[in-house]
């Protein structure tokens, strides 16, 4: 058994700003970090997006080697494609694996890519995408159905579908109800609320910071459901963000363009197109990834897409592969600040501004992540306290997928391969 247990809580889109300058707005996290370590900048992957980013963590390995290359799958005839939800489509070890061949319990709550895995006590996170089916349906298949179907009979009433905030208030129940019932080794949680505030209100608004509130008051029940329990004293925990966000006022639809060259066929007005496309941009919102197939001419690909307003660099395929990035890709096209990409192909121009009445609508935001991690004070953070972690120490910074192989330190695993992240050794006591 491990000698402590691990309690890894996710806050969507928490940079390193957050804790570096609203510092009064979150007294537990302040508290933390007085008596924990306090991993200030940590440079995230490419593309900045969530499931990437998760993947990263929790492997060790930067998305070219661990396969989630991408929030969504390339699916040219779908307005909404599917997710990467499934353990299956993950090519790396997760450290959730690797504790349960050890003989581990592990829990987890919408931690993103775990839907079919073999954690014990799991609610993946996974949403209904085809009209024929529900969100009950698809999370009893993806989740450990009698584990949901007791926490939806307990706390069910606390959520409104997947709307935030009452989402996270649903997976906050659940995580302290399991942490004071079931104690497993490790926990993973991820809390959304303020990743959807953020893209719908802004960077640094109002409810932003309402939504920043109400994650510290949640992390505040977490660790108290370890007292409760009488853990807490055998429990290292660590609260981080996956990536942070730009705000945005316009939109780039490359694939207009690519259409405009019949390298792909649009389908009716819905914005979708057919599947024999020769070349296609899949977006990461503040980067898109660009595919091609057949006799292109990438010398002018390259140049009439360097040409279009908001574009900031072009990384070509054998970069994008030294990046970390997916190594099937033509180009990794990253967006200046304010500018974002989407794969619609129906616009009235290739690069628009965002209607301000059309925000919280299908790929339309006040501020989206996805840039690549050397944007200026684009950092995300990480707070670790516990039983083995240094109190009232800064450690400068750390690349995000440093963050599996600390967190495999701590429970006394090892990963089965090696990893592309390396131990964050100042996080530990002599």
């Amino acid at each position: 058994m491990a000698k402590n247990k691990l309690v890894v809580i996710s806050l969507d889109s928490m940079g390193f700003r957050d804790l570096n300058e609203l510092r009064q707005l979150v007294p537990t996290l302040a508290k933390l970090i007085t008596h924990g370590t306090w991993v200030k900048k940590v440079q995230g992957i490419f593309p900045t997006l969530t499931y990437p980013s998760h993947t990263s963590i929790i492997t060790g390995q930067y998305p070219v080697v661990h396969g989630i290359v991408n929030n969504t799958k390339l699916q040219p005839r779908r307005e909404s494609p599917d997710w990467f939800w499934y353990r299956k489509d993950v090519k790396a070890m997760p450290l959730y694996d690797v504790a349960r061949e050890q003989g581990l319990t592990t829990a987890a709550f919408l931690w993103p890519v775990t839907a079919g895995s073999k954690i014990d006590y799991n609610l993946a996170e996974i949403f209904p995408n085809r009209i024929w089916t529900n969100q009950v349906l698809v999370s009893l298949k993806a989740s450990s159905p009698l584990f949901l179907y007791e926490m939806n009979r307990k706390y069910g009433k606390l959520r409104h579908g997947i709307k935030q905030p009452w989402l996270d208030d649903f997976v906050t129940a659940c995580a302290v109800d399991t942490l004071k019932t079931k104690q497993p080794d490790l926990t993973l949680i991820h809390l959304v609320d303020m990743d959807s505030m953020r893209h719908r209100y802004g960077v640094r608004s109002a409810q932003t910071k309402h939504a920043l509130v109400r994650l510290d008051a949640r992390v505040a029940k977490i660790i108290q459901a370890t007292k409760d329990a009488g853990t807490y004293d055998e429990t290292n925990f660590v609260i981080l963000g996956d990536h942070y966000q730009i705000n945005v006022d316009k939109m780039i639809h490359l694939n207009m363009l690519f259409a405009r060259r019949g390298w792909l066929h649009p389908l009716g007005k819905k914005g979708v197109y057919r599947n024999n496309w020769q070349v296609t941009a899949k977006t990461c919102d503040g980067e898109t990834y660009i595919y091609t197939r057949g006799a292109v001419d990438l010398g002018s690909l390259k140049q009439l897409i360097a040409g279009v307003e908001g574009v900031q660099r072009i990384y070509d395929g054998a970069q994008a592969i030294k990046l970390g990035a997916d190594p099937k890709c033509t180009f990794l096209v990253e967006a200046k600040p304010g500018y974002y990409f989407t794969d619609e192909v129906n616009r009235p121009a290739v690069v628009e501004s965002v209607n301000p009445a059309a925000i919280g609508t299908h790929d339309r935001y006040r501020a989206v992540h996805g840039y690549g991690p050397t944007q200026p004070n684009y950092y995300t953070t990480a707070i670790f306290t516990g039983p083995q972690v240094n109190a009232g120490k800064v450690i400068e910074g750390a690349r995000l997928v440093d963050e599996g192989p600390t967190f495999a330190k701590l429970l006394g695993l090892h990963y089965p391969a090696p990893t592309a992240g390396q131990v964050i050794d100042g996080v530990f006591k002599d």
